[in-house]
């Protein structure tokens, strides 16, 4: 309740002090229709629209995560999602990047359907498996439960396709499985799973590890019983921070604009998107690979919240 009341009481100082901005387009990378960032931009976007401030937001459909990473770098869209594993390997060769906030932890998740024979992960073996779109987080992340889990590609047979694609080709048993780091519920999944009946496949204590292991922008998960029909059991895997990022050269008023409607309009884009938003201003900058724009260290410095 207190972080509540203290981040009320900053939307209200920042709306009384204002700020001016050299007026521009703000392109929103998002990913493939039907994931979560793509539902997330877009809300996000209409309800920047609705400010009047003085430059307009536009989404751009996207890869995911490597894809806007790969854009903000190269200028084609000024601001973005990502995984924070993602960002953290990036940073590396582009000091450029900056944080504005962390949003929600994403889960993997591994789908087949009911029927199939996949039990466990040593059961892909023989099979085909979408890793997800290239340049996404969910390619990176299936790649890696893979090579953990010792399922080489001479092993499984791995296509690239994107959440929708995957989803169809699932349903008509063109594929086995497919791999999906997303929020929790995940539309395309909450949809199929009315569709079509489909089970989970829990990530193996040793692949937990390793993942754990391989970078400190992962923590371990479980995705409830009941979160898709017909899911009686809960899910271990793993999960990973996704993170709203920018560049350094961004306007600082643009950006402090654009944290603050972050915190005023978190129930509309919970509701909007059937997110679990994890908007307190520890989740938003605890643990985070990359430093934070400046724009975005002004509106946590006024509502009294260090980044350091």
């Amino acid at each position: 309740m207190k972080k509540k009341i203290s981040i009320m009481l900053c939307i209200v100082l920042f709306a009384l002090t204002g700020c001016t901005n050299s007026g521009s387009t703000i392109r929103f990378g998002a990913a493939d229709i039907g994931g979560m960032y793509y539902s997330f931009a877009n809300t996000f976007t209409e309800l920047a629209n609705e400010q009047g401030y003085d430059f307009t937001c536009k989404v751009r459909t996207t890869a995911g995560s490597n894809a806007n990473i790969r854009l903000l770098s190269d200028g084609y869209i000024e601001i973005g999602i990502a995984q924070a594993d993602l960002i953290a390997d990036a940073y590396k060769t582009n000091e450029d990047l900056r944080a504005i906030a962390g949003l929600y932890t994403e889960t993997c998740q591994l789908v087949v359907r009911a029927d199939s024979n996949i039990q466990t992960l040593d059961d892909l073996s023989g099979h085909t498996v979408s890793i997800g779109a290239e340049e996404s987080g969910t390619e990176r992340n299936a790649t890696q439960i893979l090579e953990f889990a010792g399922m080489p590609s001479s092993l499984v047979a791995t296509k690239n396709l994107d959440y929708i694609e995957a989803t169809k080709e699932l349903k008509a048993g063109d594929i086995d499985a497919f791999f999906c780091t997303a929020g929790l519920t995940t539309t395309v999944i909450d949809e199929l799973s009315k569709e079509c009946d489909i089970r989970l496949i829990p990530l193996t204590d040793t692949v937990i590890s390793k993942m754990l292991e391989s970078s400190s922008a992962y923590t371990s998960e479980v995705i409830p019983a009941g979160t898709y029909t017909g899911q009686d059991t809960a899910i271990s895997t793993i999960g990973v921070k996704s993170v709203l990022i920018t560049k350094s050269d961004v306007s600082d008023d643009t950006i402090e604009k654009l944290t603050s409607l972050l915190f005023e309009k978190e129930n509309e884009l919970s509701y909007s998107s059937s997110l679990k938003l994890e908007l307190t201003y520890d989740f938003a900058t605890d643990d985070m690979p990359i430093p934070f724009h400046n724009g975005a260290k002004r509106y946590y410095e006024a509502c009294g919240y260090s980044t350091n």
